[in-house]
C-alpha cells in the first residue's frame, strides 16, 4: 500500500495544482508537468516548447519533467584528470542550485505563470482553501514576512516533488534488474547497444549499473552538461531573429557561472556555452517533446540523430550540413570526442536501422507504470534473472570508454 503524503507534502501537491495562481487565472505548475506525458508536456504548445498562462506566450525552451529531480546534485565543477563538466543545478541551464529555488521561479516568469511580485502570489495563496495549512505549517504570521513565505512556497512544493509518485521506480526495466520481469529479446538487445561502447555508447553519460537490483543505481543521466548540435527548433519565436542563439549555460536565461577554483586555468567559461543538462532517460518515451529545444517528438529521431549526426548531417541541418543552432565561435564545444560523434562521415552510421529500433524498445522499457496501475506482474525468479546477463554470476557489462579528453 502506498505511503500517505504528510502535511507538507499534501501542501506541495495543492500549490503545484492549483491554476488560481497564474495570471491570468486558469494555468498551475502541473499544466507543464503531466503524470501521463513523463511528468513534462509543455501546456499545450505544440512547437516543442512551454506555453504559459496567455496563449500567446511561448518560451524559450521544452518543459523538464520534474520527476526523479530529487537526485539532481548542487551546480559544480567536476574535474577529473583532464576532463572538466559542468554538473547538476535546475533548469536545463542549471541556474537554480536547489529544487524550493527552481519551483518558485515559474510564478514571476512573464511567459510562465506570469505573475508580477512575490506579494501577488502569496495574496492569491493566503485566499486559498488551504491557506490555514499553509499558516499551521510556516506559522500563523507567515504572511507577513513575504520573502520567507514566498521561499516556504518553494519547499512545499519540493516536498512534494520528492514523493513516491514522482520517484517511482515501477519501470519494467526496473523490474528487469530485480528479477522480477523478462525483457523481450528486442528490448534486451537494445539494452546491449545501448551499453556498447562500440556503437550507441549511450551508457556513458546516460548512467545505468544492470548489475545493482537498485534503481537508484541506473538513473540514466551522469547530470553533466553537453552540446550535442540538436538542430534548431524554427518554430521558438525567439529563433526567428537569426543572430540569437540560446548558449544554455552561457545565457540568456542565467548569467555564465564563475569557475570553481579547482578548475584548471586553461579552461575557459567559453569552453561551456551551449552546453545544456542532461536529462533522466526516464519516462521519455511518454513526452511530446524532447530534448532542451524540443525539436524532436519522438525517439526514434533522437537515436537516430545521434547515429548519423555526423555520417548524413544534411538530414539535420539542411544543405549546408553544419550544426545550425550555435554560433560558429562554439561549434568547438560540440561533443565530438566518444562514440557516436567521433565517427568520420565516411564509416557510416553508428547504428543499423534495426539497431536504432532496438534501443527505442529498450527506452520503452524505462517508463513507469501508470500511478492508477499496478506494475507489471512478476516472473519467476529463475527465467527472469537468466533473462538478465548481468544477474547472478554473469560476468559484467564492459567498462565505459575513458573519460573524455579536456576541453578546448
Amino acid at each position: 500500500m502506498a505511503q500517505a503524503p504528510n502535511r507538507m507534502e499534501n501542501l506541495g501537491h495543492q500549490i503545484f495544482n492549483d491554476r488560481a495562481l497564474s495570471e491570468p487565472r486558469g494555468t498551475s505548475c502541473a499544466d507543464c508537468h503531466v503524470a501521463k506525458l513523463g511528468f513534462a508536456g509543455n501546456n499545450g504548445s505544440k512547437i516543442g516548447v512551454a506555453r504559459g498562462s496567455k496563449p500567446t506566450s511561448l518560451g524559450l525552451r521544452n518543459a523538464m519533467s520534474n520527476a526523479y529531480t530529487a537526485f539532481v546534485p548542487t551546480f559544480h565543477f567536476r574535474v577529473e584528470g583532464d576532463d572538466v563538466d559542468a554538473v547538476g543545478g535546475f533548469f536545463w541551464d542549471g541556474r537554480a542550485d536547489t529544487a524550493p529555488t527552481q519551483a518558485v521561479l515559474p510564478f514571476l516568469n512573464p511567459l510562465e505563470l506570469n505573475n508580477k511580485d512575490a506579494a501577488s502570489v502569496l495574496q492569491k495563496i493566503a485566499s486559498a482553501p488551504y491557506a490555514k495549512q499553509f499558516k499551521d505549517e510556516f506559522g500563523q504570521q507567515i504572511f507577513n514576512n513575504p520573502t520567507l513565505a514566498f521561499q516556504k512556497v518553494g519547499v512545499a512544493i519540493a516536498a512534494f516533488e520528492k514523493t513516491p509518485p514522482l520517484q517511482a521506480f515501477s519501470s519494467k526495466y526496473d523490474q528487469f534488474i530485480q528479477g522480477k520481469a523478462k525483457l523481450a529479446p528486442q528490448e534486451l538487445n537494445g539494452m546491449n547497444v545501448f551499453m556498447d561502447a562500440n556503437k550507441g555508447n549511450c551508457a556513458s553519460c546516460h548512467t545505468m549499473n544492470p548489475n545493482s537490483a537498485n534503481p537508484k543505481d541506473s538513473l540514466f543521466t551522469d547530470f553533466a552538461f553537453y552540446a550535442t548540435g540538436v538542430p534548431r527548433n524554427k518554430a521558438i519565436p525567439r529563433n526567428a531573429n537569426p543572430s540569437f542563439f540560446d548558449l544554455g549555460l552561457c545565457g540568456p536565461e542565467r548569467t555564465r557561472p564563475a569557475l570553481s577554483s579547482n578548475v584548471p586555468a586553461s579552461v575557459s567559461i567559453e569552453d561551456f556555452c551551449g552546453r545544456f543538462r542532461m536529462v533522466s532517460l526516464r519516462n521519455s518515451a511518454e513526452k511530446m517533446a524532447l530534448m532542451h529545444n524540443g525539436f524532436f517528438t519522438n525517439l526514434r529521431d533522437v537515436v537516430s540523430f545521434y547515429a548519423t549526426r555526423n555520417s548524413d548531417p544534411k538530414r539535420w541541418y539542411g544543405p549546408q550540413g553544419v550544426p545550425n543552432d550555435l554560433p560558429v565561435a562554439y561549434l568547438r564545444n560540440l561533443v565530438n570526442d566518444r562514440v557516436p560523434f567521433n565517427r568520420p562521415a565516411s564509416a557510416g552510421p553508428a547504428m543499423t536501422p534495426r539497431e536504432i529500433d532496438d534501443v527505442v524498445a529498450f527506452l520503452k522499457t524505462l517508463s513507469d507504470a501508470p500511478a492508477n496501475q499496478p506494475p507489471p506482474p512478476p516472473t519467476p525468479p529463475g527465467p527472469a534473472a537468466l533473462n538478465n546477463p548481468f544477474a547472478r554470476n554473469q560476468p559484467p557489462p564492459p567498462p565505459p570508454p575513458p573519460p573524455r579528453g579536456p576541453v578546448r
